[in-house]
């Protein structure tokens, strides 16, 4: 097992190239979707540590040259950058495993926890930072395929940002610097970006049920939709894309919708009596509707849902 008290690692810490040598610790989706993409972009991604047999032998056929490791601290003679990408809740747990050499960084990709997390690590001269690409990874080569013209947000010791916004130019990605602790704000927008929006179509179905349509129909139908919504979101503003009965201040289609909701599916109706009450908040913003409507339906928003 490796440990920090071995000779100061200022002998060759660079390829050939200029590149530093970057290693895995984890070999996940994530992970292997990352090494692939780094090694395609020209990056030497010398080694990987899982003890995982079966995920350490289709990182390694994945990335030429690449060997593997069971043990995390095995891969450190054979990097000058490691990457932490297992699970958020194993990070702290590996990184005590990890003891880095001066001149090393040790880079995790969670997008809720800081790099802070990373500090039990450090040794003199080492640096520590997040690399967190907003990509699903539930598929390797369709998560590759997504990378260019992703964001990725980058976190950590001013010292190895440019190096990480680097990586995350070489595949195509944009970097992003997020200020210090803001990470929470961060992956929650981005949770509500990705889950949020798929529960929300999760209760569209079911709404969408009570016409007799199955999933697979209430989405052929109403994504189109969705997506020029979207559409419209990114080429007016957030407030300018807002449509609908709320939007136009039709209190009676907003109490119709609700009271039907309540009848038929009733577990939907909190999820649409929430975005009723967003969508008004936005209305009051914008200063698009008269008074008298903000007003009625302020009032019939501000009910609980065993009043409908």
């Amino acid at each position: 097992m490796h440990t920090n008290d071995g000779p100061d690692h200022d002998h060759d810490t660079e390829d050939t190239d200029g590149k530093p040598r970057i290693a895995f610790v984890g070999a996940g989706h994530v992970g292997t979707a990352l090494a692939v993409a780094f090694a395609r972009a020209g990056w030497p991604v010398t080694a990987v540590a899982t003890r995982d047999e079966a995920r350490r032998a289709e990182f390694t056929a994945a990335v030429t040259g690449s060997r593997g490791f069971v043990e995390p601290a095995a891969v450190l003679d054979d990097a000058d950058v490691v990457f932490l990408t297992v699970p958020d809740d194993a990070v702290a747990r590996v990184a005590s495993e990890i003891h880095l050499y001066s001149g090393q960084a040790l880079v995790h990709t969670s997008g809720a926890l800081p790099s802070t997390v990373l500090a039990v690590a450090q040794a003199a001269g080492t640096s520590i930072g997040s690399f967190h690409p907003l990509v699903a990874f539930a598929d390797r080569e369709r998560a590759l395929a997504d990378l260019p013209g992703s964001t990725v947000a980058l976190e950590g010791d001013d010292s190895l940002l440019p190096l990480l916004a680097d990586l995350a130019d070489s595949v195509g990605a944009h970097p992003v610097r997020l200020p210090a602790g803001t990470k929470s704000a961060y992956h929650a927008a981005a949770a509500t970006a990705a889950g949020g929006i798929v529960a929300v179509l999760d209760v569209l179905a079911e709404i969408a049920a009570l016409s007799d349509f199955d999933e697979a129909t209430a989405l052929a139908i109403y994504l189109p939709l969705a997506r020029q919504a979207l559409a419209n979101a990114e080429t007016l503003g957030v407030g300018s894309a807002l449509t609908g009965p709320v939007a136009r201040g039709d209190v009676g289609t907003v109490r119709e919708h609700l009271d039907y909701i309540a009848r038929n599916a009733p577990a939907a109706l909190p999820v649409y009596l929430a975005l009723c009450r967003r969508e008004l908040l936005m209305v009051r913003r914008l200063g698009t509707l008269e008074s008298a409507r903000v007003a009625e339906l302020e009032l019939l928003l501000a009910a609980d849902t065993e009043s409908f």
